[in-house]
Parts: structure tokens; C-alpha cells; sequence
């Protein structure tokens, strides 16, 4: 499979996220190509992790497929030939989009991350261990790194095009978008982190932590847009390994975290873009992450 860090379709690009580009189709529909671009502590790197953008694209569409009848999505197919019978333009460029493209509803979005933790860790262990609150909203005093959070804790941020997006609370998001969708969207994220982590856990992952984004379609529903639960939105444990009171080893872009780090202890790098080039074998071992991760998910190899 080809690897592409940047995608060059014959149709309107109207965006361009780290890792996704964005296409018009038409007043209805969007296609979403996701590259096999990957970012760490918010650079870009120049490289490209093989399969990656195929496994955000096939996880998400195995998840909306399984939120069918719970929550309304913007799915309307990640199947190459089916996005190709709708937009026979992209049919000379099926080896580009193969696996890594979904044709999706098009939305009002949200400008709020919902995020929901399960977990505490991250950077939610990071502020508790510093002043006992999560997103400035207190917690109970003497919790652990890692301990599972119950009930699970909403903790909505900020969209940012680039940096970090910034931890809100909940009574400043009421402010941003209402109190009615407020509600609304704490209730889906629930509904479908509720879904997600029960069945992820029977394939032996923990769901940690992980957010969602939002939009209005042109019927005024709310409904579920983005990627949804994959190794990018989301923190994956293994069931088997989890201890609370000390940090977990994640289903994700860790080995390009580790390289990174001891490159900027080393004085190599600064932190900054340019990043350092990456070796082939962090390359190789954050590509299988990725195909672990689906795998895992799913219960099966991925096939595109």
C-alpha cells in the first residue's frame, strides 16, 4: 500500500488538519482522506507511518457501524468502491484513496472537543496531582495515576488549529454553545464512550480516555462526526496489563513519543519544528501500534 503525506485529489481541498485533508464533494457530502501524516507534541513529523491513515479511517467507520440505532453519525461509506460509484472522478486515484478515504454528511461543527476520561492520566493526572482539579473542577482528594474514574468524568476543551486545545469547564461551554446542546452533547459523548468501552474491553483494551467532535446537519440533527475511538482521539490500554498508581503503556504513537524525548534530553532537538528525521525502526514499531490497535479493536487483520 502507498504511503502518502499529502493527498492531491481532482477536488476542492477546503481543509487541511495534521493529519486530515478535506475535499468537497458537493453541498451534501465531504471526503474526509486521512494520510498517513502522524504529529507528536503538536510538530509534524516529516516521515509518514505506513498503513496509519488506513487503520484512523477503518476503525472509525467499524465504530460508526457499531453506533448505528445509538447515536447519529456523518458515515455514509469508507468502502473505496462504493466512495468511488458516488464520485466517479476519483476513480484514476483509487491506489490514493484506498482504505484511507470516507465519504462523510456535511455538518455545522461544534467548536468544543468533548472529551470523556475513564482514567486518570494524562495530562487530568498531570493538573490533579498538581491541585487536585480536573479542567479547574475539583476531585477527590487522594486518587492514583491510572485509577478508573466512576462515573466516568466529561471535561470538555476547546478546538485549536494548532497547539494544544485548551480544557474548558462545563459551565463555560454552556456559555459557548447553550445549555440545550450543551446537555446534548455530554449525553452522546456518554452514550458512546459507554458503548465503546464496554466492547473494547472484551477485546482486552481499555478505553481510557478519549473525545468526540459535533455537528448540526441540514436536518438539524446532531449527530457524531471525525474519527471516533481510534489510537489518535484516544488513550488504549492492554486489560491484561493495567495497574493502577503508575503510568500504562499505550496502543498509540508511543515509540515516536519515546525517540522524541530522549532526542530533546539529549540537547538534539529543541522541541520545535523542524522535527529530528526518524529512524526505520521507530517508523516500523509506531506503524505496527497502529495495525496492533486495529487488530485488537476489531478482532481482525486489517485488509484494504
Amino acid at each position: 500500500m502507498t504511503t502518502m503525506l499529502s493527498s492531491d485529489l481532482p477536488l476542492s481541498k477546503i481543509g487541511r488538519g495534521k493529519v486530515r485533508d478535506i475535499y468537497s464533494v458537493d453541498d451534501d457530502r465531504l471526503l474526509l482522506v486521512t494520510t498517513d501524516r502522524i504529529s507528536a507534541f503538536d510538530v509534524v513529523m516529516g516521515e509518514t507511518i505506513p498503513m496509519k491513515g488506513a487503520v484512523l479511517t477503518q476503525i472509525s467507520a467499524y465504530w460508526f457501524n457499531e453506533l448505528e440505532g445509538v447515536v447519529h453519525h456523518h458515515m455514509i461509506s469508507a468502502d473505496t468502491d462504493e466512495i468511488i460509484a458516488e464520485v466517479p472522478a476519483l476513480k484514476p486515484h483509487r491506489a490514493d484513496i484506498l482504505g484511507r478515504a470516507m465519504l462523510c454528511r456535511r455538518t455545522i461543527v461544534f467548536p468544543i472537543e468533548c472529551v470523556i476520561r475513564g482514567y486518570l492520566s494524562g495530562s487530568a493526572w498531570k493538573e490533579y496531582a498538581v491541585g487536585g482539579t480536573l479542567a479547574g473542577e475539583k476531585l477527590p482528594a487522594g486518587l492514583v495515576e491510572s485509577v478508573k474514574l466512576e462515573p466516568a468524568i466529561f471535561s470538555p476543551a476547546t478546538k485549536a488549529e494548532t497547539g494544544h486545545d485548551e480544557n474548558i469547564t462545563i459551565a463555560r461551554m454552556r456559555e459557548v454553545v447553550g445549555e440545550e446542546v450543551a446537555y446534548t452533547l455530554e449525553s452522546m459523548t456518554r452514550a458512546i464512550y459507554t458503548l465503546g468501552e464496554e466492547l473494547a474491553r472484551k477485546q482486552g483494551i481499555i478505553i481510557a480516555d478519549t473525545k468526540f467532535e459535533f455537528g448540526r446537519d441540514k436536518a438539524g440533527r446532531i449527530i457524531l462526526i471525525d474519527e471516533v475511538m481510534t489510537p489518535d482521539s484516544s488513550r488504549f490500554w492492554a486489560v491484561d496489563a493495567y495497574t493502577a498508581g503508575r503510568p500504562q503503556a499505550s496502543f498509540d504513537k508511543q515509540p515516536l513519543r519515546d525517540y522524541l524525548d530522549a532526542e530533546r534530553r539529549a540537547g538534539r532537538w529543541n522541541g520545535d519544528a523542524p522535527p529530528p528525521p526518524l529512524p526505520a525502526s521507530v517508523v516500523e514499531a509506531t506503524s505496527k501500534r497502529y495495525l496492533e490497535a486495529y487488530r485488537r479493536i476489531t478482532g481482525k487483520e486489517l485488509k484494504v
